[in-house]
C-alpha cells in the first residue's frame, strides 16, 4: 500500500492584511494574521486548530475558501491549486469544501425561508435537479434533527442551536467532502453545543465527511478531534494527534493553555502555568520565537532564531529550540 495522500494540504499560506497609512509619507503597517504555516488534512478525520483570540485560526479558515484572498502559499485540494483557480473554477470547486460560520443568525439570510436558502445553494452548484429538490430539503431537514414543515419558517423564528442546524443543513446540500466548522458552537449554550458536537460526530459517521474544527475551547476540541493543530501569534506551534497533544504537551504555549483546563477526577491536581503579560500585536510580531516574551523558558537564541516545526514522535511535531527539555 502507497501513502496515503491528503485532500486537503496547506503550504506555506500567508493572509497579511495592509492597514492604511497615518501619514501621507509614513510606512504601510502590515497585520501578520497567518505567516507561512503548512498542514494536511486527510479523508474522514477530524482535525482542530486552536488557541487563543487573534492567532490567526479562523482567518486560516477563510483563506482556504479565498474569503479573504491569501497573500501568499499553496491551497491543495484534490489535487488543484485553489489559488491559481478562475471565480468559475473556484465556485466549482466549494461545492466540496463548505463552510459553518460562527455566529448562525448573521450568516443566514433573515428575508428568505430556509426552503429559499437551501434551493439556492443547490441551483448554483447545479447539485440536484428541480424536480428532485423537494424531497432533498426534508432530507436535509431530517438529518439535521428538524422538521421539514419548518421549510417556510424564516431565520428570526429559530432559537440559535435550531439556526445552527440550518446552517449545517445548507452546508450539507452540495455534498461536501470537507466542512470547515469556524467556531460553530461558541455562540451556543453548553447544553446546545453537546448537542451539535454529537450531531457533527453523527453525520460524519453517516455521510463521511471530513471536518476542519475550529474552536478556542480546549473541552470541546478533546470531545470532537482526531488530530490537533495549536496557533500562537499566526505560527502553528505544536501539532499532533488528540491522544498524544493532550497526555505529552511539549510546547511551553501548549503546556499553559492545558494547564487551564479544570479537571474533576478525584485527587488529580494539575499545576497552573500562568502567562505574564499579553499576547503582542500581529502588527508587531517579536522576531524569533513568538513566544519568547511570555515563555519563562526563553533565551537569547529564542529572541533571535524562529525555531521550525520538528518531529517529536510519531507525527507529533512542536516549534521550540529546547522541547527535548520539556518531554
Amino acid at each position: 500500500m502507497g501513502e496515503v495522500q491528503p485532500i486537503l494540504e496547506v503550504t506555506n499560506l500567508k493572509q497579511y492584511f495592509y492597514l492604511k497609512k497615518e501619514k501621507l509619507f509614513g510606512e504601510k503597517q502590515i497585520v501578520r494574521a497567518v505567516d507561512d504555516i503548512s498542514f494536511q488534512l486527510y479523508e474522514g478525520e477530524t482535525l482542530s486548530i486552536v488557541g487563543e483570540s487573534g492567532c490567526g485560526k479562523s482567518t486560516t479558515g477563510r483563506s482556504i475558501l479565498r474569503l479573504d484572498e491569501p497573500t501568499d502559499g499553496n491551497i491543495s485540494l484534490f489535487g488543484e491549486n485553489l489559488l491559481t483557480m478562475t471565480q468559475k473554477q473556484l465556485r466549482v470547486a466549494r461545492k466540496d469544501i463548505q463552510i459553518i460560520f460562527q455566529d448562525p443568525y448573521a450568516s443566514l439570510n433573515p428575508r428568505r425561508t430556509i426552503r429559499q436558502m437551501l434551493s439556492e445553494a443547490m441551483s448554483i452548484q447545479d447539485i440536484v435537479p428541480k424536480d428532485k429538490q423537494e424531497a432533498r430539503m426534508i432530507e436535509l431537514m431530517q438529518l439535521v434533527g428538524l422538521q421539514p414543515e419548518y421549510l417556510e419558517r424564516y431565520p428570526h423564528e429559530f432559537s440559535g442551536g435550531q439556526r445552527q442546524r440550518i446552517g449545517i443543513a445548507r452546508a450539507l446540500s452540495v455534498n461536501p467532502k470537507i466542512i470547515i466548522c469556524d467556531e460553530s458552537v461558541s455562540a451556543l449554550d453548553v447544553s446546545i453545543q453537546a448537542q451539535i458536537l454529537n450531531l457533527l460526530k453523527k453525520l460524519q459517521k453517516e455521510l463521511g465527511l471530513t471536518l476542519l474544527f475550529i474552536s478556542h475551547d480546549l473541552s470541546v476540541v478533546r470531545h470532537i478531534s482526531d488530530r490537533v493543530i495549536v496557533m500562537y501569534l499566526g505560527k502553528i506551534v505544536e501539532i499532533a494527534n488528540k491522544k498524544s497533544l493532550f497526555a505529552t504537551p511539549v510546547h511551553p504555549y501548549t503546556r499553559a493553555l492545558f494547564s487551564a483546563i479544570p479537571t474533576v477526577e478525584k485527587g488529580q491536581k494539575r499545576e497552573r502555568i500562568i502567562l505574564k503579560g499579553d499576547v503582542p500585536s500581529p502588527l508587531n510580531p517579536p522576531t524569533g520565537c513568538r513566544f519568547h516574551t511570555r515563555c519563562p523558558f526563553a533565551t537569547d537564541k529564542c529572541k533571535q532564531e524562529e525555531p521550525q516545526l520538528v518531529n517529536v514522535k510519531d507525527g507529533h511535531k512542536t516549534a521550540c529550540h529546547y522541547w527535548e527539555n520539556f518531554q
